[in-house]
């Protein structure tokens, strides 16, 4: 017999589709990145994570959390189910206690790092990605193997493709949700065990509903996401890996997640086994380019990955 947990995960995660997502999908993604923080990467046998409030998807954080809190404090459907003010009070007491124990604890050591999906055949890359990401041609790609990385449900560490949609659509999606949430609740007894559930999976939903969607006008990135969520890390296995960049907006808190340290993996993951390709920038692609990013290589120890170097042919010269 499912347990009331159950229904209100099944309720909230229905329009989840695992078979596209990794696991079950194992892609090429490429990250556009300057040579010098490629040289940062490779160094130090790592990858970056920023925090969401120092990028530009500061606003689909924010938007989704702020409206999903808002709609749920005022949905009429989900007042009516809970069916007495007090009730509906100690619903919203659970749900604030959540609400603000990520604000307060969590949503500065939340991290992402972005890629974008990456045909195997493609050795040039995606020209706005070169433009916006790349350092404008300057910098390079590394494309990585999602095959090489173990699947582990208990990692604080996700993995999933972003859905690009409408701020309208999105509301739409929060409202239907919580409504969802209301039936549900109709048929339940009123316990402190059952508010205290729905506040908490709704919280967990909407994060990861709010870190995995992004505005329609940004679509042709095809962007995957890789999300950490301290509050799924209580150990602070990861803790030892939160640094910080010096760039032009100042210091910016990362984490700067060791490979070879990833727990609950069987074997440690290695910059030459996870990368599949490096492709230079269109405008750093000239053979004596090649050459030099193949000897820093190779003066680094990784000579697998000094021979997985490649130029990208799109001639743009801003």
């Amino acid at each position: 017999m499912d347990t009331i947990n159950d229904l209100i995960h099944r309720s909230l995660w229905e329009d989840y589709d695992d078979v596209s997502e990794f696991p079950s999908k194992t892609p090429l993604l490429a990250h556009y990145t300057s040579i010098q923080n490629f040289d940062y990467i490779v160094e130090g046998e790592e990858i970056w994570f920023s925090n969401p409030l120092n990028m530009n998807d500061l606003d689909e954080l924010v938007f989704g959390m702020n409206q999903g809190a808002a709609e749920f404090r005022g949905n009429e459907a989900l007042i009516e189910a809970c069916g007495s003010e007090k009730v509906f009070g100690q619903l919203l007491h659970y749900f604030d206690h959540y609400f603000n124990q990520f604000d307060e604890n969590h949503v500065l050591d939340t991290y992402i790092s972005c890629f974008s999906l990456h045909d195997k055949d493609d050795f040039d890359g995606v020209l706005s990605m070169w433009r916006g990401y790349g350092a404008n041609g300057d910098g390079v790609a590394f494309v990585i193997d999602t095959k090489q990385i173990e699947p582990n449900e208990k990692s604080p560490l996700i993995l999933s493709s972003v859905k690009y949609v409408t701020k309208e659509s999105r509301l739409e999606w929060i409202k239907h949700k919580i409504h969802s949430l209301a039936e549900l609740l109709k048929e339940q007894e009123k316990s402190d065990e059952v508010l205290n559930a729905i506040a908490w999976y709704w919280i967990e939903r909407l994060k990861v509903f709010s870190l995995f969607t992004k505005h329609i006008g940004f679509k042709e990135e095809k962007e995957w996401r890789f999300v950490y969520l301290n509050d799924k890390d209580p150990e602070g296995h990861f803790a030892s890996m939160f640094g910080y960049n010096i760039t032009e907006k100042g210091v910016e808190p990362k984490l700067k997640l060791k490979l070879s340290q990833i727990p609950g993996m069987n074997a440690p993951l290695t910059v030459d086994g996870l990368i599949d390709r490096i492709i230079l920038g269109p405008t750093v692609s000239s053979e004596l380019s090649m050459r030099s990013v193949r000897r820093m290589l190779q003066i680094k120890g990784k000579l697998e990955l000094s021979n997985k170097v490649f130029a990208s042919t799109i001639p743009y010269r801003p």
